[in-house]
C-alpha cells in the first residue's frame, strides 16, 4: 500500500484533481474542505503527508500548520498558495511548512514534490549511526535522533526541514556544499529553480542558532561554492 495523504482544500475540483493524481502514484488520499476539519483529522489520525491550502474557510492553512507544530504534530506539510510574494512563502515555512507550491502548478511538479517529501521523511525515520546521534559544536548541541537542538542548554525550536538541514551539516563538519547538493540531500530534488529554498532556510536557521547571524559561527558561507558547517568541536 502507498502512503496515506490528507488533502485540505476547499475548492472541490482542485481537491479531486490532486487526489486523483496522487492516487495514480499508489497513495491513499482523503479530502477535507476546511481548516478546522483538517486540524481535527491530523490530531486524531496518522498521515504521512498533508497537502494544505492556505486560503481555507473556518481556519486558514497558516493557522493549521502553526497549531500542528505547537502541538508537536510532525507530519510533513506541503502548502498550496495563490499568493506568490516571497513574504507569504517565507511565512508559511517559518510557521512549520516543509515545502510549498504556488497556484497554478503543474501536476508533474506536484507529484515530484510529494515523492521527494515522502522519500525524505522515510530517510529521516531511519536511526542514524551512534556517532551521529548527538553532535556538539561550541555551545550548540544537536540530537539528530530525538530531533532536539539546544543552545547553551536552552531548547531551540526548529521546523522539520530546519532540523534536516542542520543535522546534514553537522554530520559533515567542514565540508562545503553547493545549494544544489543541499537540495538533493535535504529536499530530494536537484532542480536549480528551488535554490531560493536553501537560502531562505539558511537565513532562518542562522537567526535561531547564531548570536550574530551576520557573522555566523556554525553555518558558514563558502564564497563561490555555498555553505559548510564549522569543523570546531
Amino acid at each position: 500500500m502507498g502512503h496515506r495523504i490528507l488533502v485540505v482544500e476547499d475548492q472541490k475540483d482542485i481537491a479531486e484533481l490532486i487526489a486523483m493524481h496522487l492516487r495514480d502514484l499508489g497513495h491513499r488520499v482523503e479530502i477535507v474542505g476546511d481548516g478546522d476539519a483538517g486540524l481535527q483529522a491530523v490530531r486524531s489520525d496518522r498521515y504521512d503527508l498533508v497537502v494544505l491550502d492556505v486560503m481555507l474557510p473556518a481556519r486558514d492553512g497558516l493557522d493549521v500548520v502553526r497549531t500542528m507544530r505547537i502541538e508537536r504534530i510532525p507530519t510533513p506539510v506541503l502548502m498550496l498558495t495563490a499568493r506568490s510574494t516571497e513574504l507569504d512563502r517565507v511565512l508559511g515555512l517559518e510557521l512549520g511548512a516543509d515545502d510549498y507550491l504556488t497556484k497554478p502548478f503543474s501536476i508533474p511538479e506536484l507529484q515530484a514534490r510529494v515523492k521527494a517529501m515522502l522519500r525524505r521523511a522515510e530517510m529521516a525515520a531511519q536511526p542514524p549511526p551512534a556517532s551521529e546521534r548527538r553532535i556538539t559544536a561550541g555551545d550548540l548541541s544537536i540530537d539528530c535522533e530525538a530531533r532536539e537542538v539546544r543552545l547553551r542548554d536552552r531548547p531551540v525550536p526548529l521546523t522539520s526541514k530546519e532540523y534536516d538541514l542542520l543535522c546534514h551539516f553537522a554530520r559533515h563538519p567542514g565540508r562545503a556544499f553547493t545549494r544544489v547538493q543541499l537540495l538533493d540531500a535535504v529536499w530530494g530534488t536537484t532542480y536549480e529553480g528551488y535554490e531560493h529554498n536553501v537560502n531562505t532556510h539558511i537565513n532562518r536557521l542562522r537567526a535561531k542558532i547564531e548570536d550574530d547571524p551576520a557573522n555566523p559561527r556554525y553555518v558558514l558561507t563558502v564564497r563561490g561554492v555555498g555553505y559548510r558547517f564549522t569543523d570546531q568541536r
